[in-house]
C-alpha cells in the first residue's frame, strides 16, 4: 500500500504557472504507474495526465497537451505536474493517484490509491 500527499496548489492568474508535487510513502513509487486527475465543482473527476512506472511513457488529456508536463523522480518517491498557461477552466481540486496497471492508465477505476487533493484556482 502507498500513501500519497499532494502539494503546490493555490491561486494563480490566467496565463500563470504552478507546479504540483505528489509525495509517496509506504511503498516505493516505482512499483506504480501514476496519474494526475482533477475534479471541478459539480463535475466528474477527469484524467489530466499519467506516466508509466519508468517515466518513459506519458499520456495527456487533449485539454492540457502542450501546456502541462508530468514527470517523476523515483529516487525521491515524488511525481510532479508542471502546469503552464493556466486557464480559468482549470480551476479544480487536483488529485494524485497510483495504479498497479502497466504503462499510462487514463481511467479513474484503474487507480488503486488516491491522495487527498490540492485546490488550484485560476482567476481570469
Amino acid at each position: 500500500q502507498v500513501q500519497l500527499v499532494e502539494s503546490g496548489g493555490g491561486l494563480v492568474q490566467a496565463g500563470g504557472s504552478l507546479r504540483l508535487s505528489c509525495a509517496a510513502s509506504g511503498r516505493t513509487l516505482s512499483s506504480y504507474a501514476m496519474g494526475w486527475f482533477r475534479q471541478a465543482s459539480g463535475k466528474e473527476r477527469e484524467i489530466v495526465a499519467s506516466i508509466s512506472r519508468s517515466g518513459e511513457s506519458t499520456y495527456y488529456a487533449d485539454s492540457v497537451k502542450g501546456r502541462f508536463t508530468i514527470s517523476r523522480d523515483n529516487a525521491k518517491n515524488t511525481v510532479y505536474l508542471q502546469m503552464n498557461s493556466l486557464r480559468p477552466e482549470g480551476t479544480a481540486v487536483y488529485y494524485c493517484a497510483a495504479s498497479t496497471k502497466l504503462r499510462t492508465p487514463p481511467r479513474t477505476y484503474e487507480y488503486n490509491f488516491w491522495g487527498q487533493g490540492t485546490q488550484v484556482t485560476v482567476s481570469s
